[in-house]
């Protein structure tokens, strides 16, 4: 993990550098959220050629979905392992042919979690003594003693909500401020997943196993968000809640301006292009069909006039 801390590390400190030139207090933990919320931006700027993937694979894998169905009929039943096998390589043919992933739908989250873990591995070492006079990563001593020192309406950075909540007084400053956090970061992730499935999903992908899984998502992803919420450091928590933000902001643009063909989606698109006089979304415009010659004589309209010859 030590060169993804040392490449977050190293943003946080440009970051928290730069904010602290325009004004903004280096002790302030405002600062550290923005220089966290500014990595967020940097990290999924760099994976939005990721994002278009799944975006085209999730698409491919709908087109695909009548064709999978039809194979997992073809094999209902048989449960030996020929016929597995037999399946599993049929379907794996039927993905190249159609030049689907299945893995690239949720590449851009597996890509994140290489940072996740270095955010979360960095916050919980701010505190160590040896990290606070020597530095850690590019952060210098100084600024790991600003950022474990920094706090946004009483809360470090570094404090995290179970701890808090088993201390004895509870803390009910760090309660409240990651119970808010973590139900915004689990409602954010909630409505990603219900628009992606209500709006942009045709309807032979609403069937069958994908749709199955897209529905185990809606509701695993959220509980997986509040079982770590409650261990998350506030530093990670800010970290989850922009990128969520970003990620339905992002899913909700591609949504709106290129669904996927015969969702929910296309007709809401088309019926907006047709009020403003415009084709449907993805139809090819017919070309304009040039008058074919009727072979009949216009008389002396048909030929330019020549000139009389003068007469010597």
């Amino acid at each position: 993990m030590w060169p993804f801390t040392w490449a977050v590390s190293f943003i946080l400190s440009t970051f928290h550098g730069l904010l602290s030139a325009i004004g903004l207090p280096s002790e302030s933990g405002w600062n550290w959220v923005l220089s966290i919320v500014l990595l967020v931006l940097v990290i999924r700027i760099i994976l939005i050629p990721l994002f278009v993937k799944q975006i085209k694979s999730q698409r491919g894998m709908q087109v695909v979905q009548p064709e999978v169905q039809k194979l997992q009929a073809k094999y209902k039943g048989k449960k030996d392992a020929v016929s597995r096998q037999q399946m599993a390589q049929e379907q794996q043919a039927l993905f190249k042919k159609h030049n689907v992933n299945p893995f690239m739908t949720c590449l851009p989250l597996l890509a994140q979690m290489p940072i996740f873990f270095a955010l979360f591995w960095m916050l919980n070492r701010m505190r160590e003594e040896q990290n606070q006079q020597q530095g850690y990563g590019a952060l210098s001593a100084e600024e790991v003693q600003s950022f474990d020192g920094s706090s946004i309406f009483g809360v470090s950075m570094s404090d995290m909500f179970l701890p808090s909540f088993s201390a004895d007084p509870t803390r009910w400053d760090v309660v409240l401020l990651t119970s808010v956090m973590i139900v915004t970061m689990v409602a954010t992730q909630f409505f990603t997943q219900k628009q992606l499935m209500s709006k942009n999903m045709s309807e032979a992908a609403l069937t069958g196993q994908f749709a199955q899984t897209q529905k185990m998502m809606l509701y695993l992803l959220p509980l997986v968000f509040v079982v770590g919420g409650v261990n998350f450091p506030v530093g990670v928590l800010v970290y989850w809640t922009a990128t969520n933000f970003w990620t339905m902001g992002q899913q909700w643009w591609v949504i709106r301006n290129n669904p996927t063909p015969g969702s929910q989606a296309e007709k809401e698109l088309n019926l907006r292009r047709a009020a403003r006089g415009l084709p449907p979304f993805n139809e090819t415009p017919k070309p304009v069909e040039q008058p074919k010659p009727t072979g009949k004589h216009l008389g002396q309209t048909s030929q330019p006039a020549k000139k009389k010859k003068r007469k010597k």
